[in-house]
């Protein structure tokens, strides 16, 4: 099993663990710009826990455990045995893996910082290593989360200062950028898998592969750079990352359920990176709430404007 089946499954098997949990250290920020409301999750690193539309309180983000939610994670390193330092058995061996949430142990991340302006929330947080036993990352993640419209682009930089760690940083990883978990009653998958991108040729409705497979749907010709899941009326999540054409996606349980419920789907943009240990890495994404319709064409502005930025700079 590669290491991102392997984090997904230990995600999806956390809530089954009995153990301490880190205290609510502020009141979760909320911002409200009249056509979605978004929340973050102070006690849990900052993620994104909650995104309704505006006036509505039906969470359309999955939070049955601390490894669903919208948030960071990243792989660094070889892979190692460190049961003598707390790893747990069942993620051993493992690479540098910090996690934005928590550790398989739910223990929390550390916020550091955090700030709210009119339609912008700011997180900073130490994360912990997934496979260690309450052992903090030598890294901090930001995340910066704006609402446009029916549209949260986020920008997320991990800022590494390793030092005294076996793992070794010439190893290529994929990464998830990031780890984004709709309900399962958006049970719908489309993306445009065509050879034509951005001409408003026929998007594609794959069957939806559930983990009890084995493992999420890969899918590698992601041209649009974009992935949804809808529900029947064919609204719901868009998630658009402009520099990944490789996704996975996929659903665990069943369809039809909802934020606090054990089933959940899931989309994964993905990218090959080597995490240096001073790396500074950092990228955007867009996560976008309408119909099919609708967050199609906002990925094509999204493009568009990227297009012009680009052309303007000498």
């Amino acid at each position: 099993m590669t290491k991102p089946a392997r984090l997904i499954f230990s995600f999806l098997l956390s809530a089954n663990r009995i153990l301490a949990q880190a205290p609510v250290q502020q009141t979760d920020p909320v911002i409200d710009n009249g056509v979605l409301t978004l929340r973050l999750d102070l006690s849990r690193g900052g993620a994104i826990s909650y995104i309704s539309l505006s006036g509505k309180d039906r969470n359309i983000v999955n939070i049955a455990d601390e490894g669903r939610y919208i948030q960071q994670s990243y792989y660094a390193g070889k892979t190692i045995d460190r049961k003598a330092d707390g790893q747990s058995p069942n993620w051993s061996p493992w690479s540098w893996n910090p996690i934005q949430v928590g550790d398989a142990f739910r223990h929390r991340a550390k916020i550091l910082a955090y700030r709210k302006r009119k339609n912008e929330l700011y997180v900073k947080c130490i994360p912990m290593l997934w496979d260690m036993n309450n052992q903090p990352a030598e890294a901090e993640m930001e995340q910066w989360t704006r609402l446009e419209g029916n549209v949260l682009k986020v920008h997320n930089r991990l800022t590494c200062h390793r030092t005294q760690d076996p793992y070794g940083d010439s190893v290529v990883n994929d990464q998830e950028l990031p780890a984004v978990y709709p309900v399962s009653a958006l049970k719908n998958l489309y993306a445009y898998l065509g050879n034509k991108p951005f001409s408003k040729d026929t998007v594609s409705n794959p069957e939806v592969v559930n983990l009890s497979s084995g493992f999420w749907g890969r899918y590698k010709n992601v041209a649009e750079h974009w992935m949804a899941f809808v529900d029947g009326q064919n609204w719901g999540m868009g998630i658009y990352n402009p520099g990944c054409t490789e996704f996975l996606a996929g659903r665990s349980g069943v369809p039809d359920k909802e934020a606090t419920d054990g089933s959940t789907s899931y989309i994964a943009p993905v990218k090959k990176a080597m995490l240096l240990k001073n790396t500074v890495y950092e990228y955007e994404y867009y996560v976008i709430v309408g119909s099919l319709e609708e967050i199609r064409s906002k990925v094509y502005a999204l493009h568009a404007a990227r297009g012009r930025i680009s052309h303007a700079i000498p």
